[in-house]
């Protein structure tokens, strides 16, 4: 990894693997809606066209069957696309083509499917019900799909080449709020950062806060104000929630003996329940309190800016949650 580098936005962070792999390897191809011409509902395929053509920078027709259809055909014969998706709520309609055949092809054939799902998720953005949603539970539940969740802009840099590098189908989800509001020093060389690797944000004694996306930088936040009241928050950024690193997880609890789960997931069937469980299995013995979840409600990620916040998990309610662990 060279040691040179610059500060960078996560949304560059991206734009920036994109380039350097297309650059390093013939196969990686992008197609999506509109990310030629226009360069992206985000731009995040900003200058792709203009550098690699239009054989490689694919604008597709407005159809997600059609996109993440083409990309497994692709994959299985030797290449490795890259499928934007416009916003991720509608990669719901290519679900079928996504959870049962490229998740299941290697243990159906033998033969992986080397394909990377990308594009903007999440809430923050004033978006509405369908450009908001965090959809990541329901693609967890798919063996042989990986699912990642960059937090920082060196992680959406790293984890998105480990990625396209990865010899199975990978769905790699963006944070839109996150896009030009991180920012953080990005080597300007090649990296990677492992899939299946969580990463101690900060750490703590007293209590354990389990997140990913932008809820890290919430838990951080709250952590901050929480250590000012004289409560010591570890903050463990799970990267990557398929494979789930369970080691780095285990080892946080044992360590604080307390445990929150946050995340902007819907809460019924979110991943927090799924991490809840795991713990309660496993880490039994270390708990000296309840495993709180912290989430979004049931229901749809509204419109209006005030419900919108409302809606979504921020530091006062991770601060709440905090304090009542705390005090078991």
């Amino acid at each position: 990894m060279s040691g040179d580098g610059a500060d960078l936005f996560y949304v560059e962070a991206i734009r920036q693997a994109l380039h350097q792999e297309m650059e390093r390897d013939e196969r990686v191809f992008v197609l999506g809606e509109d990310v030629g011409t226009y360069g992206g509902a985000f731009k995040v395929t900003d200058g792709l066209l203009a550098r690699f053509g239009e054989r490689r920078v694919i604008d597709t027709p407005v159809s997600e069957e059609a996109i993440v259809g083409a990309a497994i055909g692709a994959a299985i014969r030797g290449m490795r696309p890259i499928a934007e998706m416009q916003f991720i709520d509608f990669l719901a309609r290519a679900f079928d083509l996504l959870t049962n055949f490229a998740a299941k092809n290697r243990y159906r054939t033998g033969i992986g499917v080397p394909l990377v799902v990308r594009g903007p998720a999440g809430a923050g953005v004033h978006g509405g019900p369908f450009h908001s949603q965090s959809p990541e539970g329901y693609y967890m539940h798919a063996p042989g799909l990986k699912v990642v969740v960059p937090a920082t802009a060196y992680d959406a840099k790293g984890l998105l080449l480990a990625a396209i590098r990865d010899e199975d189908p990978v769905l790699y989800l963006e944070h839109k709020f996150l896009y030009r509001r991180v920012k953080d020093f990005v080597p300007s060389g090649d990296y990677t950062v492992p899939i299946g690797k969580a990463a101690v944000r900060r750490e703590g004694q007293d209590l354990t806060i389990v997140t990913w996306g932008a809820m890290v930088h919430i838990a951080l936040e709250a952590a901050g104000t929480l250590q000012r009241e004289g409560i010591d928050a570890e903050v463990v950024d799970l990267r990557t929630l398929v494979p789930l690193d369970e080691e780095t997880l285990l080892a946080s609890v044992a360590k604080t003996s307390k445990c929150m789960v946050l995340h902007e997931d819907t809460r019924t069937g979110g991943p927090g329940g799924e991490i809840a469980a795991t713990l309660a299995e496993k880490a039994f013995e270390y708990l000296d309190g309840p495993i709180l979840r912290v989430t979004a409600p049931d229901t749809p990620v509204p419109f209006a800016a005030p419900l919108e916040a409302a809606y979504l998990p921020n530091e006062a309610t991770v601060l709440a949650a905090a304090r009542r662990l705390a005090s078991y």
